[in-house]
């Protein structure tokens, strides 16, 4: 983690702030963090005109509908920002109200490089080259990143580590993280593996209920079906050893700050052996604290 040591790198210790303002320099990262915030539950506005900025600031509970966190992005997008900005946070302080300020910055190769990927214009553009504006903006922010109560180096940091970054310093409990939903999808492979599946597993080796003339016309959300699987020593061991595997895989995606996985479960049909087992393993997902949903999208399909 790269941040500067000064003003801080975290913000004061003792609430979760109610007002962020996020500002800093351009192509610096502002929009991901919003998107943090946002994922947070935090009530975000970005880029407003002054006076309305200033009206939200000194008024944040009316204006924001009473959210009682609430995010906005400023910077020098809006006109005026850089003369009239500092002295609002001086009036804003004068009133007594909590403002964390969260300034983002990074190198100018850093910030060049962007500008070169993104093919975007700089804010400042001025038909000078981008490297002018960059050192021009951080001349106009500099009393601003003085003042900041939290400057963050962006520099060197993945998207992913940024996030992960907000989510320790500004989530309200320790243990508040945006939740990952798991979707566990049962299918038939005679139908194709459903589009946009990160996880698939091949049941097809399984005894399959569709032989058994009383279970046929069943599908795996029926009684005697899931007996018929759970009486079958490689079905029990198969549904241990996929629990396991998941146990161990969903916190490490979840680190990687992925808000929704599918895992697809396939046999010949999509009726029998993937429905039951995605039945099974969602239960026990969700005893283990995991938010889980089932879907069977070829449930309804003839038996097969």
């Amino acid at each position: 983690m790269s941040a500067a040591a000064e003003p801080s790198s975290s913000p004061p210790a003792d609430a979760s702030p109610a007002l962020v303002v996020i500002t800093g320099l351009s192509g610096s990262g502002k929009s991901t963090v919003a998107n943090c915030f946002e994922d947070l539950g935090w009530y975000c506005v970005d880029n407003l005109p002054l006076p309305l900025l200033e009206e939200l600031l000194f008024q944040p509970a009316k204006m924001a509908g009473g959210a009682a966190r609430i995010a906005v992005v400023a910077d020098v997008r809006t006109p005026g920002f850089a003369q009239e900005f500092p002295r609002l946070l001086e009036r804003l302080a004068d009133g007594g109200a909590q403002c964390t300020l969260l300034f983002l910055e990074a190198s100018e190769e850093a910030l060049v490089r962007r500008y070169s990927e993104s093919r975007r214009p700089h804010p400042l553009t001025e038909d000078r080259p981008v490297i002018d504006d960059i050192r021009r903006e951080r001349r106009i922010l500099a009393p601003l990143r003085a003042r900041a109560d939290v400057v963050l180096d962006t520099t060197a940091l993945t998207v992913h580590q940024i996030r992960r970054q907000i989510y320790r310093d500004f989530s309200a409990l320790p243990e508040e993280q945006p939740k990952m939903v798991v979707t566990l999808t049962s299918f038939g492979f005679k139908h194709g593996i459903p589009p946009g599946s990160d996880l698939v597993f091949d049941l097809r080796f399984l005894p399959n209920p569709h032989f058994e003339p009383e279970l046929r016309e069943l599908t795996g959300r029926d009684a005697p079906v899931q007996s018929f699987l759970h009486d079958q020593p490689e079905y029990r061991q198969l549904v241990d050893r996929l629990l396991d595997l998941l146990l161990w895989l969903l916190p490490k995606y979840r680190l990687e700050n992925r808000s929704y996985l599918t895992v697809a479960l396939g046999c010949t049909g999509g009726r029998h052996r993937s429905v039951a087992t995605a039945e099974t393993l969602a239960s026990a997902l969700v005893r283990n604290g995991w938010s889980v949903r089932t879907t069977h999208r070829d449930i309804e399909d003839e038996p097969a």
